[in-house]
């Protein structure tokens, strides 16, 4: 394949043969947290998905990338001299438990690029096989790997940041997995970036403070510019961490999503969702919601998930804490103050996403809003009410038609024409409501349906899904639609989800 390239309308570099340039700036800044790879080559590798958007957004060529040598370069097998893959190496607390290596046991960082804004993005890879970090023998399979391109897109036109899924690539390998023979596949993703809470963990443990510095100043470079300028920068630092963590939080929330193992290496200090592997979504309104296989006490529930990553926040903040301050009390003392914040910025960005999905004005009190919200909720709690459903409802009795809403509840609820008339007195817009609360998400047994049949070899329900859920807010007419709008059908087991990305 030769070397050549051209440049796109907007100047963006678009290779039209051989693989695409990617640059090498977390390798050549950080190689004692970087170690090097060799992708397994694959049997017959076959493109399942790919994202044509994000590829055009990265400069890709996307008719290179479909094509047989196209393929190999998104398993990892082939790239261009003087790209190599590493594994990333990170530390961790998994179930509340410091795990001092961890790192990158069955990806790469491939490389990076720059999007058509200008912004890095990290071109990474899972699924490639062993590393030096693995655990298991580093391979994946078809289904965990479609779920997290799903789970991915549905997240990013919800407005949730989150990483990208690029393509899945089946292997043509097959793999054994929980004491089955599954066909195997290898994803490729991006992110702002893959720095994780345990990135610091693990720098912090090595007890160099030189190499602490030259984490956090790539991190405030590549992703908080502002903090640079401030009296005290990785002060600056911790606090942006904060309130970013604080509204990706509010995000899930607003959507009901349960990540599932919020451990301090699936949280990136971008502030991006990261690791889709035993994530849900809510049905029927449940506070304490939790579907991992392995999560018995609820550790990473929905309810549970500010509380969480405040406490993520806090091994950040003792990871950060001999940049904050000489005297190690002092520094323990400002790490300490600067993660209490949490909690005020999280009230704050939940009043505000929950503000606007009720269709209220920037002028209605956030204290109102919030209020109003939380009553809300209740009511879904104690009727076992679609989370999605109902908020989506509201925009008809925004516009004096409360039937649809009603029609979820079994009789006359007082409490709920009593909420209805507090809400409408604060004069709600039908048409905000419809703008940010969904009909489609991906249902989890819509999401196991389709990752079954794909993993059978029919992509047809998964590629119908995903359309659905990468535009969210459209409704479809016809009774074919309804069933992806409707929870699962009554009688439908708990869900349980498994990590197996």
């Amino acid at each position: 394949m030769t070397d050549s390239a051209t440049l796109g309308v907007d100047g963006a570099r678009v290779d039209q043969t051989g693989p695409p340039a990617l640059e090498r700036v977390w390798a050549e800044a950080f190689p004692e947290l970087s170690r090097a790879v060799s992708p397994a080559r694959t049997v017959q590798p076959r493109l399942l998905a790919f994202n044509d958007e994000l590829a055009d957004d990265l400069g890709f060529d996307p008719a290179f990338l479909r094509s047989a040598a196209g393929v190999r370069v998104l398993t990892g097998e082939s790239y261009r001299p003087g790209t190599a893959p590493v594994a990333q190496v990170y530390a961790g607390h998994q179930w509340g438990r410091f795990q001092p290596i961890l790192g990158d046991g069955r990806a790469a960082l491939l490389g990076e690029r720059h999007d058509r804004n200008g912004r890095l993005r990290d071109v990474h890879l899972k699924g490639i096989g062993p590393t030096p970090m693995s655990r298991v023998d580093g391979f994946a399979v078809v289904g965990p790997m479609l779920r997290e391109l799903l789970m991915g897109e549905a997240m990013h036109a919800l407005g949730v940041p989150t990483t990208r899924m690029l393509a899945v690539v089946a292997t043509g390998a097959p793999r054994e997995w929980e004491d089955r023979v599954l066909p195997g596949a290898v994803l490729a993703r991006t992110a702002a970036s893959h720095v994780r809470f345990g990135s610091f963990e693990y720098v912090r443990a090595q007890d160099d403070p030189v190499l602490l510095r030259r984490l956090a100043d790539h991190v405030i470079t590549r992703h908080y510019p502002g903090a640079a300028g401030a009296a005290h920068p990785y002060r600056a630092l911790l606090g942006e961490i904060v309130d970013a963590v604080a509204a990706l939080t509010a995000d899930w929330m607003r959507v009901g999503f349960v990540h599932g193992v919020l451990s301090t290496d699936n949280v990136l200090v971008a502030a991006e969702t990261i690791d889709y592997g035993p994530c849900a979504f809510l049905d029927a309104y449940e506070p304490g919601a939790h579907f991992s296989s392995i999560d018995r006490e609820g550790r990473y529930a929905y309810d549970r998930q500010p509380s969480i990553m405040r406490w993520n926040l806090e091994r950040l903040g003792e990871a950060l804490s001999p940049l904050l301050a000489a005297d190690p009390a002092a520094a323990a003392e400002v790490s300490a103050e600067i993660v209490d914040t949490f909690d005020a910025r999280y009230r704050e960005s939940w009043a505000g996403v929950f503000r606007q999905k009720l269709g209220l004005s920037a002028g209605v009190d956030l204290a109102v809003a919030g209020e109003l919200a939380r009553a809300a909720l209740d009511l879904l709690a104690e009727h076992e009410i679609d989370f999605t459903g109902f908020w989506r409802d509201l925009a008809a009795a925004a516009d004096d038609d409360e039937g649809p809403l009603h029609g979820r509840f079994l009789g006359y609820i007082p409490e709920l024409d009593a909420w209805l008339h507090r809400w409408a007195s604060l004069r709600p817009d039908a048409a905000l409501i419809l703008a940010v609360n969904p009909v489609y998400i991906p249902r989890n047994h819509l999401v196991e349906e389709a990752l079954r049949a794909a993993t059978d070899g029919d992509l047809e329900p998964f590629e119908r899904l995903l359309a659905l859920v990468r535009d969210p807010f459209r409704e479809r007419p016809g009774r074919e639609h309804r069933r992806f709008a409707d929870p699962a059908p009554e009688g439908t087991p708990r869900h349980r989800t498994f990590c197996g990305t």
